[in-house]
């Protein structure tokens, strides 16, 4: 009896755990089932499942993880269908499973991710890469392997690096390929780079081969050449073997393919000659997993796993990680006090069933703190480091970039999220700091289509037969530069050469046309030119088109071609020599400052050697006299005055020096213009003009006028448009008073033009803006670029300046064409000696008074004690004043000096005559110390 008891609850025991019951928290279950939901018989599929098995044997050989308990693993086949996916999903529910893994697919997951969230059953995807699977609207799913958002970024920085700018995509029109070209464009489009054209393929094993070639005869016409493709690996193949049938992946073209190829390639080498035949030359992102001793050991493992059918990709690492990422999470859990328990969705009970059994799936209730276990797990797996960020995501997404050559494959370098593009792996740059720049973005030599090592160009012309469309300002004026053939739409001059020139050294021929604009009647707004062209009315603009910020904005301009710049324009008139012409060396300022230090100059060596010097004492008015010769004398250094004082002396010797640099510039400026023919006009600048009132002239069609009035703030009121150079000269010929204008302001092309013939007018004052002519192309056109490279070999083979020497001959004014410019002399060109000069007078008369100051302390002092009473002010300022005034016997001190120097230079017996002198010398009056 006591042994039939003691069986029946041993039973009883066991059964209650089978079913995924327990009373007791410390407990474990014998037994814990797990789901898997994927496409057995897809590439990915059938290395998936080989993987999940082998992991879950690892799991339960292991007796470190999950003591006593086994994992059960149930797999259903979604065969890539959202419907039998979700059908899959249901059924598994009905087990009373703890976990997920898979799906598969991207469109299966988006479906079962709802039901997983019903239930509270987390599920770890190791091959859903659509990117707007978010933990936001299905929080029970997390995915084991990296988004398609940084396979997008990996690929546009790809097209980044090389330079191209417009791609073509390829992709499955389902939510994993609409999705994960949406991330593409969204990546291109913050690297200025866009999807120029974007073509879907039928989802569905019903798209035959007629229907890809359709498609891709539509991409062959197109102006791109970069073609990215993202579906899956059957559909991937069909259209690179039309793509090889149509002469498609040859020289010209770049072709990437996302990680579906190099799951196929991983798992499937050698293909058949024919389809590697079919890839030569394409790049194929896989994602990165690193080195490992664990990694290696798998890999041998995996033939015998295998039997050498298949090969290992990283999606069946990413499974095999997933199962034991589930089996820690449980272990934890169980670790926590969680049991195994599911509670009954009473809006399943509420809805008729019929045959459908949907009351038997039941809720998990420990589902939101297994799924916390998983998401906090840091483990190191086969496929590295697994541990997710605050979005879900894994940490340090990173991709190989593979290239295939031959019958194999080539890693050309890496991608990682931290640092770009690199030929090191990502572990060895995460020690070091981030560096995205682009001198840091590196890729091994790439085999690209057609049997070359050569970078593509990435775009050629479309085989449409279409023609550019190039617009030609329609000028009346300055015709050399750019005018129309009477009676035909061909132009001639010095733009359309300089084009012309360029269109030949490009390695590609350029159909095109020229279209004129404009009304032929007067210049027209080249403004609004640009902005045609920016539109896409134009596909070009070619004539003398100046590079301005408001126009860079919506174009691309080409590489400069000729100097642009404003300049100022004005009548001018020779000045004659005149009675006064001695005076026009120096402004009015400088002639003031200079008199005034004269003057300050003479009183402050006055002041330092009135104690001392006789020749600066004496009556008042022959000191003024004295002060007033002094420094008028030092102009010609005819000074008679000798000065004793060491800063009377110092004083002047600065003096000196200033006066002779004053001296040299005076003479050579009074030499120029009494024998150079001197050119003068009241407008110096476009200063000038701004503070003036007087009409302004500019040509017509220019952005000469929105500059002066949106930057220089000129009214537009004063403002006068002129169509000619004929018109520029009659204008400036009459005048503000008679109706003309006082100046015109216009880009230097047309000013050295303008001036070749007209001898009476000249540049004033500097060039205020730098800048140039170029050819305007539609935002981010290929051609620019490339039209750039040829004008600079145009400069540097001396054809440009051949060219510009054949329009552009100056006539007989060009070698008086010298720009007008100030002929005086400036205080801003000396007051750095002006400020040497009053810094040491200032100094010297601080030491000076210094030296009077301390004597009348002293002698206030010595009065005071002989009186024996404190002096009144009255008597102190006397006594000050008095020895301002007072004569300082010089000759005395001098002869002091002089024994001193005797006493220095004798024999040891006048060295000990000397030291008497000294200590003779220390008992001196305080008075003759000082001096």
């Amino acid at each position: 009896m006591i042994v039939t008891w003691v069986f029946s609850l041993f039973l009883l025991y066991f059964g209650a755990l089978s079913h995924g019951f327990s009373g007791n928290v410390s407990s474990r279950p014998a037994v814990v089932k797990i789901g898997a939901i994927f496409t057995v018989d897809s590439t990915i599929g059938r290395v998936a499942k080989i993987a999940i098995e082998a992991a879950v044997n690892d799991v339960n050989s292991n007796s470190s993880i999950l003591p006593g308990t086994k994992l059960n693993i149930n797999m259903q086949n979604s065969n890539c269908s959202g419907f039998l996916g979700m059908v899959g999903a249901m059924q598994i529910m009905e087990t009373d499973i703890v976990a997920v893994i898979g799906p598969q697919s991207s469109v299966v997951a988006h479906i079962v991710s709802q039901v997983a969230t019903e239930f509270q059953v987390p599920l770890l995807s190791f091959a859903a890469t659509d990117p707007t699977l978010s933990a936001l609207q299905f929080p029970f799913f997390v995915r084991m392997t990296q988004s398609d958002l940084y396979q997008m970024t990996a690929i546009a920085d790809i097209v980044d690096h090389y330079g191209w700018k417009d791609v073509i995509a390829i992709f499955l029109d389902d939510d994993y390929g609409r999705n994960g070209v949406a991330a593409l464009d969204d990546e291109l489009a913050r690297r200025r780079c866009k999807i120029s054209y974007k073509v879907g393929l039928p989802p569905g094993p019903d798209i035959n081969r007629g229907e890809v070639m359709d498609i891709l005869v539509k991409v062959a016409v197109m102006e791109s050449r970069v073609i990215v493709l993202h579906a899956y690996p059957s559909l991937g193949f069909l259209v690179y073997s039309v793509a090889r049938y149509l002469g498609m992946m040859g020289d010209g073209y770049v072709w990437i393919a996302t990680d579906w190829l190099s799951s196929a390639l991983d798992s499937s080498l050698p293909l058949s000659p024919e389809r590697m035949d079919s890839l030569q030359g394409v790049l194929v992102l896989r994602q990165h997993t690193p080195d490992s001793d664990r990694k290696k050991e798998f890999l041998s493992r995996w033939n015998k796993l295998t039997g050498g059918s298949f090969g290992l990709n990283s999606y069946a690492l990413c499974a095999y990680d997933a199962v034991w990422l589930v089996a820690h999470a449980i272990d934890s859990y169980f670790n926590e006090g969680g049991v195994i328990s599911f509670s009954n969705d009473s809006r399943l009970s509420s809805v008729g069933g019929g045959n459908l059994h949907l009351e038997s799936m039941r809720i998990f209730d420990g589902g939101k703190l297994l799924l916390k276990n998983i998401l906090q797990s840091d483990l190191v797996g086969l496929t590295g480091p697994i541990k997710f960020n605050s979005d879900r995501s894994l940490v340090l997404p990173a991709y190989d970039v593979i290239n295939v050559i031959g019958t194999g494959i080539r890693r050309v370098g890496y991608w990682s999220n931290y640092s770009g593009l690199s030929t090191l792996p990502p572990e060895a740059l995460y020690s070091k700091p981030p560096n995205r720049s682009s001198a840091n973005q590196q890729l091994h030599s790439v085999f690209w289509p057609g049997e070359t090592v050569i970078k593509p160009r990435g775009w050629v012309f479309p085989n449409n037969g279409k023609l550019l469309r190039i617009a030609v300002p329609n000028r009346v004026s300055y015709k050399e530069f750019v005018s129309r053939v009477r009676g035909s739409n061909m132009f001639k001059g010095f733009c359309i050469d300089v084009f012309t020139a360029a269109v030949n050294l490009l390695p590609y021929a350029v159909p095109y046309q020229f279209v004129p604009y404009g009304d032929g009647r007067e210049n027209p707004s080249y403004n609004e030119l640009v902005t045609l062209v920016s539109t896409g009315f134009f596909d070009g603009a070619v004539g003398d088109i100046s590079i301005v910020p408001n126009r860079s904005r919506i174009v691309d301009f080409t590489q400069p071609y000729a100097a642009s710049g404003l300049l100022v324009v004005a009548p001018f008139r020779k000045s004659n020599t005149g009675a006064w012409a001695f005076l026009r060396p120096f402004s009015a300022l400088m002639w003031t400052v200079t008199a005034a230090f004269f003057l300050i100059v003479g009183i402050v060596v006055w002041i330092l050697e009135h104690r001392t010097n006789d020749e600066f004492r004496g009556p008042p008015k022959k000191q003024l006299i004295t002060i007033l010769w002094f420094s008028l004398s030092t102009l010609f250094f005819a000074h008679k005055e000798n000065t004793i004082s060491t800063l009377g002396r110092m004083v002047l010797l600065i003096w000196l020096f200033v006066v002779l640099i004053v001296n040299s510039s005076y003479t050579a400026g009074l030499t120029s213009i009494l024998t150079v023919q001197q050119l003068s006009s009241p407008i110096k600048g476009v200063e000038t003009l701004k503070q003036g009132d007087d009409p302004i002239g500019y040509q017509v069609g220019s952005f000469v006028e929105k500059y002066l009035i949106e930057q220089i703030g000129i009214s537009k009121s004063r403002l006068v448009a002129l169509g000619s150079p004929e018109a520029y000269a009659d204008a400036l010929r009459r005048g503000p008073k008679k109706g003309g204008v006082s100046a015109v302001v216009d880009e230097l092309p047309y000013v050295e033009l303008f001036l070749s013939s007209q001898c009476k007018f000249r540049i004033v004052g500097q060039e205020f803006i730098k800048g140039g002519w170029g050819f305007a192309f539609t935002r981010d056109s290929p051609l620019a670029i490339d039209m750039s490279t040829a004008i600079l070999a145009l400069s540097e083979n001396g054809e440009l300046q051949r060219i510009h020497d054949k329009w552009l001959v100056r006539g007989s004014c060009s070698l008086e064409s010298a720009g007008i410019e100030s002929d005086r002399l400036h205080l801003k060109s000396f007051w750095g000696l002006f400020l040497i000069c009053g810094t040491v007078c200032v100094i010297a008369l601080f030491i000076h008074f210094l030296q009077i100051m301390r004597r009348f302390r002293s002698s206030a002092r010595a009065e005071s004690i002989s009186v024996g009473q404190r002096i009144s002010r009255s008597r102190r300022i006397q006594t000050l004043l008095s020895l301002i005034d007072e004569k300082e016997d010089h000759s005395k001190r001098e002869g002091k000096r002089r024994k001193m120097d005797r006493s220095t230079s004798g024999d040891s017996k006048d060295c000990e005559l000397g030291s008497n002198s000294k200590s003779q010398q220390a008992q001196m009056s305080p008075e003759s110390n000082f001096n």
